[in-house]
């Protein structure tokens, strides 16, 4: 058996969505913080992200998290985001994923009932409350990184589509809020093709014209997601399709999507701080939110959110490149 390169890998799933997690064979990424490695990352190591994301040994919707030693000393680990559409500030479902196989596999002693992690991600410092139940995570709660609206109630040309209403919030990652029923559609997986389709279309023209721009975190400079949000959803239960570039949805609740939707609402003055908010992915599963405090990024109004939910390790593995290989980067179909 030849190879070149060997990744160790241990595979979950939170709520649906995959988190390949790399526990070995990166090596330490160059930078002086998180964010300097996923920019270095992407300008430098980009085909090992396609490698283990894109067929054949991941698949249009495959999702990752590298572990790394943190570059901040209040931190026990260092994380960075990959998955099909790149390399991503943060990743909710991917953080889940990431505190559960750091506990069941012993990477951090498991203390009942609750053991936390403090990860260094590129987004900033994300807190990982596990409820450790007889050595396995039961579930895991996130305090998030500040999350805030950058734009609200505003209208876009969209190709094939007209002018939909729409909003953008950040929790993490930045989202584009659109409720269905404004481009016409119903909140039904047998319209998914339809629905994708349409989110392209939108965060095609979000970029071309309006990006947004986080005012601390270089390089988050785009909208890859759109939260589309179902007839009937409120400040107490919201459902959602999250389409996401370059083609494919969250089968998870999207941790960061459910931080950028209660942003949303608070902003709109519908969710209140300490209120639990539920949202459902296009799956059914769900996480279960809050807001804690507000705060302020840039000058912008902000909110601290926490996140939960559950994650499950599916299998471990070793991920090799052989020399011969004519796929050495992988392949998007």
């Amino acid at each position: 058996m030849r190879t070149i390169r060997t990744f160790h890998a241990v595979d979950s799933h939170t709520e649906g969505m995959p988190t390949r997690v790399i526990v070995g064979g990166m090596g330490v990424i160059p930078g002086a913080t998180m964010n300097d490695k996923r920019l270095h990352f992407i300008e430098y190591l980009d085909d090992v992200r396609r490698l283990l994301m894109s067929e054949p040994r991941g698949h249009a919707s495959m999702s990752g998290a590298i572990l790394q030693p943190p570059t901040r000393e209040d931190c026990d680990w260092g994380v960075v985001y990959i998955e099909a559409s790149g390399c991503l500030p943060m990743c909710g479902h991917g953080t889940m994923g990431v505190a559960t196989v750091l506990v069941e596999t012993g990477m951090v002693p498991a203390v009942e009932p609750v053991t936390e992690i403090r990860l260094d991600t590129p987004a900033g410092v994300v807190v990982a409350r596990v409820s450790v139940e007889h050595g396995r995570a039961a579930s895991v709660t996130l305090a998030n990184v500040p999350s805030f609206v950058e734009r609200l109630d505003q209208t876009i040309e969209v190709a094939r589509i007209g002018q939909v209403p729409y909003s953008v919030a950040f929790g993490g990652n930045f989202y584009a809020l659109v409720d269905l029923e404004d481009v016409g559609l119903p909140f039904d997986r047998s319209r998914s093709h339809e629905i994708l389709s349409a989110g392209l279309s939108i965060m095609e023209a979000i970029n071309a014209t309006a990006p947004p721009r986080h005012p601390s975190i270089e390089g988050v400079n785009h909208v890859h997601h759109v939260e589309f949000i179902a007839p009937g959803s409120d400040a107490r239960l919201s459902r959602h399709a999250m389409a996401i570039h370059p083609g494919w949805f969250d089968r998870s609740p999207c941790g960061t999507g459910t931080c950028a939707r209660m942003a949303e609402l608070h902003a709109r003055g519908e969710l209140a701080l300490d209120t639990d908010f539920v949202n459902e992915s296009f799956i059914g599963s769900q996480f279960t939110g809050r807001l804690i405090a507000t705060t302020t990024v840039g000058g912008l109004a902000a909110v601290i959110p926490e996140i939960t939910g559950r994650a499950w390790i599916t299998g471990t593995a070793q991920y090799q490149l052989d020399p011969t290989d004519p796929f050495p980067a992988g392949f998007d179909f």
